[in-house]
């Protein structure tokens, strides 16, 4: 019986544990369907101090020292499972670096912490010493963003004939190019990789500085992104590459756009325990009573023929936030409702507190990553709003097709692939704007408000939504074909 391929899957966060972002849907969602494709996948992240599920979790291993140049840090491995699954999940148990609260940022600040580099390098070096620990040592490492950069690093430099680690690909997938990890070169020493390689325009360094993205990008076998269409953004300009679009170029053909999926159990509205009233494509009726809850909850008018129209993510520049500020007397005249569920940049939160003061009757918004509420709000919302100045892949909108919630997005990245307007095609499933403007957005919402007069024009859209196919089993399949790319690198 042949052997099982083994997939290490390396992340800073993963649902239901730690989420900041999409990142930890994807990281709970994919190793579940490769399990399903007959693959030994695990997962292995910090385990924070603010750790949804502790009880959850049995100690598996000492890990020793992990040294930061001369310092020793003590290490624990803790273990777990993805919930409903049988896939291992482990946890690099550290008090000083991932004993706080918080993630990446400061709750107290909403800004990043300022030893973020030492805390993930840190994990990184763990992560081997884990793996050895346990005595499994995977043929592929999937390794997800800037947090975990620096593996693809450590694989490639390490003696050729490592016996453990010498046969063991790397994938790395960017899942948003905005965010590298660039810190100064002065702390490139604490990564053991080797110095006579920090070298201006060398593999590390990028402007001046130690950039983690980059090294990720050049010694990975195979690099991958959230989308097809992202995949092409991010090689064209430095709009959407961040100046790493030349390097993206000298790889071109070693980078795929993988479409994310979505966990189709976890966002189902007939099942959604989240939610007042499930409801199917067939039965859309029930869909209305989430609606009326929603208003309730957040103190606006409940009014079923108002069109409701919600907003979820992080509040970041990213995801064009500034158009809706730019927009809000002009929204707040239209015959509309909005909220707003998100935690982020403080000027953000602010600001849109300001708006739900001056316009209670239109605006309601909640200042948190909020797993039900985030289901309520797809499920109870009329459209789903995303305006991103740029986007890898996004899984709202996603949800929101599932939920018969309409999107009305700008024209960007997995945005791109995934909603059609419905006033340009046939099978149009949303409404979507090109130029990055909050004219065109507010042009974009006026055109979803017309066809929501027309309850018969609007439940075909919101039926083709719904039946739209998102299951991570399509993506799944991609990337086992990935890792045998990978492998063939070797």
């Amino acid at each position: 019986m042949p052997e099982k391929l083994r997939v290490l899957i390396v992340a800073a966060e993963a649902a239901p544990f730690a989420k900041a972002g999409g990142l930890a849907d994807v990281i709970s969602a994919l190793p579940r369907a490769l399990n399903r494709l007959d693959l030994d996948a695990r997962v292995i992240l910090p385990r924070y101090g603010s750790l949804a599920h502790p009880e959850l979790l049995r100690r598996k291993a000492d890990l020793g020292n992990i040294p930061l140049e001369v310092y020793p840090f003590r290490a624990a491995l803790l273990e777990s499972e993805l919930p409903g699954s049988p896939v291992p999940v482990y946890f690099v148990e550290n008090p000083d670096f991932f004993g706080r609260e918080g993630i990446y940022n400061d709750p107290a600040t909403g800004e990043g912490f300022p030893d973020n580099f030492q805390r993930f390098v840190f994990f990184m070096k763990a992560v081997f010493v884990a793996c050895e620990r346990i005595e499994w040592i995977p043929r592929v490492i999937h390794c997800n963003d800037s947090q975990t950069a620096l593996i693809p690093a450590y694989l490639k430099l390490r003696n050729p004939g490592d016996p453990l680690f010498g046969r063991t690909a790397s994938v790395f997938t960017i899942h948003n190019l905005g965010y590298q990890g660039q810190v100064g070169m002065d702390l490139f020493k604490l990564t053991d990789l080797p110095r006579y390689m920090a070298y201006p325009s060398g593999p590390f360094e990028f402007a001046g500085s130690f950039n983690p993205m980059k090294s990720g990008i050049v010694f990975a076998d195979v690099l991958s992104t959230v989308s097809p269409t992202y995949a092409r953004e991010i090689q064209l300009s430095a709009y959407y590459g961040y100046g790493l679009e030349t390097v993206l170029r000298t790889r071109s053909s070693d980078l795929y756009g993988i479409l994310n999926g979505i966990d189709a159990d976890e966002w189902n509205p007939a099942t959604d325990t989240f939610i007042p009233a499930p409801y199917t494509a067939s039965k859309p009726g029930e869909k209305v009573k989430n609606k009326l809850e929603l208003q309730k909850a957040f103190g606006l008018p409940e009014s079923a023929d108002t069109p409701l129209v919600g907003f979820i993510g992080r509040l970041a520049e990213q995801k064009g936030l500034d158009l809706v500020l730019q927009a809000i007397a002009e929204l707040a005249d239209m015959d509309l409702q909005f909220v707003l569920l998100g935690a982020g940049q403080k000027k953000y939160h602010d600001a849109f507190q300001a708006v739900a003061r001056s316009y209670p009757h239109r605006f309601g918004a909640a200042f948190s990553f909020d797993n039900k509420l985030a289901h309520w709000i797809e499920a109870g919302s009329d459209m789903l709003l995303m305006p991103s100045r740029y986007e890898p892949c996004g899984l709202n909108q996603m949800y929101s097709l599932r939920y018969g919630t309409v999107p009305v997005v700008r024209h960007t990245g997995g945005l791109a692939d995934t909603v059609r307007d419905a006033h340009q095609y046939p099978s149009g499933n949303g409404f979507k704007f090109y130029t990055y403007s909050s004219r065109e957005m507010v042009e974009a919402l006026r055109r979803a408000l017309f066809a929501f007069r027309n309850r018969i024009e609007w439940r075909k859209i919101m039926r083709r939504g719904m039946a739209e196919d998102f299951s991570w089993d399509r993506s799944a399949r991609q990337y086992v074909e990935l890792y045998r790319a990978a492998l063939a690198k070797l």
